[in-house]
């Protein structure tokens, strides 16, 4: 009996959605076009994250090695979080980390080693100033270079030449390290991997010269014997290495596909920075995707409550009217999640496509586009059917009397208490971490400021009608002064429909906050930081190398040219803190300047404000911002424990404190700290400041001996800590607020269509009572400007709370957009919501006009 119950109960809520799918085509239209856009959106960003998630460094160096041993490139930090178990945390090396060449000998004395070679590299400058690696001839073997002319260097004034640099003669001039040098080619060398520089060999002992490390190597490339397999080497070799230092963990053996980190030590590094961006951006693309379905889906449903509890009234059950519903929102979202599932890929590969992830080529195999687009279109699927049952739960559960005067309402009352009570508490919480972010710093005042937004923009779609009513008594006044009759019947209807604005507000609000919290937070950011490198530069002119950076002693010949009152070798590199958040652990990577302390006061002026700069020499100090100062409660003569470029540990005497950290980093190390534990000790800028007038002329006569160098004015972004801007930030600002943003316009379209065409009915009463078809129009623009204005007010403050937050500890200031990028978001949030009402409106009140 139960089972027949069941049986009747679901055949009449199939029956029913089947005729309310077809009687309310256009309301589910909207629905229709959020779900594909948003299925193809998080489709999108799952082909991406997936591609990033397979790419491995490519293996063009090592082609010719059936494995390769190296030290582990990763770092561990375990701590105890409150109130939880110890948890440990890792992060990738930016500089190379060296074994020990002792391993080498292990190495070729292992079981199924043929050969093993040290392999190490030095940056070249050849001739006029072409960039180059050098290398041992030995390691030759490990690429598949191969002798096509000539012999192998017997001596250390011999070398071999990539074909790429046969035309260089029989005599070549190297730049290594310092003053140009002359070799003899005795051979040239063809075969070898194309990418990257071109190669120079010398012999094996001239090379670890060069190197400047003979007690360390960078790697050592393993040739096996004829029939040893990949697993059976690597089980040899790991035994052979097993207790060797070259790391935190040891030695690693590489094979097969994992030969690439050996050539690229920080791609996985950057992959990690990428990933960690990208998971964040996905996070709140996923946040937008369900309010908008939810918005969109629960006006849908309340647009039909009339009609939902004449059904009650006439006897249908809470539980048939609940399923009915569902059953067409599930329908429609299916069929939508479908079509977004198709759209996934193209949007995907043009996402894609703007990422620079060199040297990571990003692999798309042929199962990904498939699952990706499966991903968004099952989460949009699963999400439509419960949102649109919970918003027809509150007609469902009338009784039928009840129901039935409700059926004669023009619109639900105001939203329960549920959703004002969570609304009210999401609202307190924004409020508290956004005050929560102004009492900290750094990474974990973004973190917090980001919680306050997306706690802010919820609050504000489950607060909507309340939101609504309240804009609508502060705009409606004017609206009603100067719009006449229609101005009248704006702010009447205006404030007669609370729930039905609310919705009208939600997607622009989210547009608005969302755009101006992504785009304000970097330019304020990169404002700060451009200010302080600006200030903090002394220097006129800056001189800049090849991609091997500056020879040793060029900083030495810039001093003594004639008009120079000083210069300043500039050491780039990284360290990593390891501290805690909120009671998580975080390895945190810092990019570091190496400075001589004696040199700096004429090139650049960090604005000390404790202790004495003159004092940041030898290997055991190091100045500190003092934002990250007050992180670590540390001030002059206490001790900073960092780990350096290479992983090794060191306890740091703080022997002074500057202010502009923004422009040049958290820390400033003495270059002799710095260059031990860099993968190529060279400076990456020389700062010159003239004595009277232009010393241009004279820096560029002091170093012409040394080919490839370039003098030219100084900028900020010449000491700037990161540069203003990169191809990495653009991408990520074109996927996170061009794709998004407009994802959230087609929201802000679909949502006040959806609206207008369930005032169809309105629009013919007005019209038959005497309005006429202009005053009509004027009402719809006049609503129009009314929910766009709320709408960018909103939204504005919405942002400008964690943003404020956010600035104040960050950069002392206020939060800056760009008024032109703030102009061209509004016009866009206005000309979305004017196709979104007023085509489906002017429409609305030409076929009221025929049936009066």
């Amino acid at each position: 009996m139960r089972e027949s119950v069941r049986t009747g109960s679901r055949r009449a809520s199939a029956f029913l959605a089947r005729r309310s799918l077809r009687a309310h085509r256009r309301a589910w239209t909207a629905v229709f076009a959020a779900a594909a856009a948003a299925a193809a959106l998080l489709g999108a960003f799952a082909l991406v994250l997936g591609s990033l998630l397979l790419a491995k460094p490519p293996v063009e160096r090592y082609a010719g090695a059936d494995a390769v041993v190296v030290a582990d490139q990763r770092v561990t930090y375990t701590a105890k979080p409150w109130g939880s178990e110890p948890q440990t945390v890792s992060a990738h090396l930016p500089e190379r980390v060296r074994l020990d060449r002792s391993v080498v000998a292990r190495v070729a004395a292992a079981d199924g080693v043929a050969r093993a070679v040290a392999d190490d590299s030095v940056p070249v400058t050849v001739g006029g100033g072409a960039s180059a690696v050098g290398r041992s001839w030995p390691s030759a073997a490990l690429t598949g270079y191969e002798l096509s002319g000539g012999r192998a260097p017997r001596s250390g004034s011999e070398v071999v030449v990539d074909a790429a640099l046969a035309d260089a003669g029989p005599r070549v001039t190297l730049h290594v390290g310092g003053a140009a040098r002359q070799y003899t080619v005795s051979g040239v060398a063809a075969g070898g991997h194309r990418g990257g520089a071109p190669a120079v060999f010398f012999t094996g002992t001239r090379l670890t010269e060069l190197a400047g490390h003979p007690d360390t190597v960078d790697a050592i490339g393993v040739v096996a014997e004829r029939g040893v397999s990949a697993d059976a080497l690597r089980r040899s070799l790991g035994e052979a290495v097993a207790g060797q230092r070259g790391g935190e963990r040891g030695p690693r053996v590489l094979t097969g596909a994992e030969r690439g980190e050996a050539e690229h030590v920080d791609a996985l590094g950057g992959r990690g920075d990428l990933l960690a961006m990208l998971v964040s951006v996905a996070g709140t693309v996923l946040m937008v995707a369900l309010l908008v379905i939810a918005t969109t889906v629960s006006q849908a449903v309340h647009q039909r409550s009339g009609e939902l509890a004449l059904l009650r009234a006439v006897g249908a059950t809470p539980r048939q009217l609940r399923s009915a519903v569902g059953r067409e929102a599930g329908r429609v979202a299916g069929a939508a999640a479908v079509l977004g599932a198709v759209g996934a890929v193209p949007l995907g590969l043009l996402m894609r496509s703007l990422l620079t992830t060199d040297p990571l080529p990003l692999p798309v195999p042929v199962w990904l586009p498939f699952a990706a687009g499966a991903a968004g279109a099952l989460l949009v699927a699963l999400a439509a059917r419960p949102v649109a049952m919970l918003a027809a739960r509150a007609v469902t559960r009338m009784r039928p009397a009840a129901a039935l005067s409700a059926a004669r309402a023009p619109e639900p009352g105001e939203p329960g208490r549920l959703r004002t009570g969570a609304g009210v508490l999401l609202a307190v919480a924004g409020l508290g971490a956004a005050g929560t972010a102004t009492a900290r710093s750094g990474q974990a005042a973004a973190l917090a400021a980001s919680g306050a937004a997306t706690s802010l923009i919820i609050a504000v779609a489950l607060l909507g009608p309340w939101i609504a009513r309240v804009s609508m008594r502060v705009l409606g006044a004017p609206a009603r002064r100067a719009g006449g009759v229609s101005g009248f019947l704006a702010a009447r209807s205006a404030a007669a429909h609370n729930r039905r604005l609310g919705a009208a507000l939600t997607p622009i609000v989210l547009v608005v906050a969302f755009v101006c919290v992504q785009l304000a937070a970097g330019t304020t950011l990169e404002r700060a930081a451009g200010r302080q490198a600006a200030d903090a530069l002394r220097a006129d002119l800056v001189v800049t190398g090849p991609a091997g950076g500056v020879p040793e002693d060029a900083v030495q010949a810039v001093r003594e040219a004639p008009g120079v009152s000083a210069a300043t070798g500039v050491l780039r590199s990284a360290v990593v803190l390891a501290h805690r958040e909120a009671g998580d652990p975080v390895l945190e990577r810092l990019p570091v300047l190496g400075v001589t302390a004696g040199r700096l006061p004429g090139t650049l002026d960090p604005r000390v404000t404790a202790g004495d700069p003159a004092r940041l020499t030898g290997r055991g100090t190091v100045a500190v911002g003092e934002d990250r100062a007050g992180d670590l409660g540390v001030g002059v003569g206490d001790t900073v424990r960092l780990r350096l470029g290479d992983g090794t540990r060191v306890r740091l005497t703080v022997v002074a404190l500057y202010a502009r950290s923004l422009g040049l980093g958290d820390f400033l190390l003495p270059r002799e700290a710095l260059a031990g534990h860099v993968s190529a000790p060279r400076d990456q800028q020389i700062l010159v400041r003239s004595a009277d007038g232009d010393a241009t002329s004279a820096v560029r006569r002091a170093l012409a001996p040394y080919k490839g160098l370039a003098v030219r004015p100084a900028t900020a972004d010449d000491v700037r800590i990161s540069p203003s801007s990169s191809d990495q930030d653009d991408a990520l600002i074109v996927i996170g607020v061009g794709v998004i943003g407009g994802f959230a316009l087609l929201a802000v379209v679909s949502t006040l269509a959806l609206i207008s065409a369930g005032r169809r009915p309105e629009f013919r009463l007005l019209r038959l009572v005497g309005t006429g078809r202009g005053q009509l129009l004027r009402m719809r623009v006049l609503e129009t400007g009314l929910v766009t204005v709320a709408g960018l007010v909103v939204g504005t403050v919405v942002a400008a709370i964690p943003l404020l937050a956010f600035a104040l500890p960050a950069t002392g200031g206020l939060p800056y957009l760009p008024p032109a990028q703030y102009g061209l978001l509004a016009l866009a949030v206005t000309a979305a919501a004017a196709v979104g009402t007023l085509f489906r409106g002017a429409r609305g009140g030409r076929r009221g006009s025929g049936a009066g």
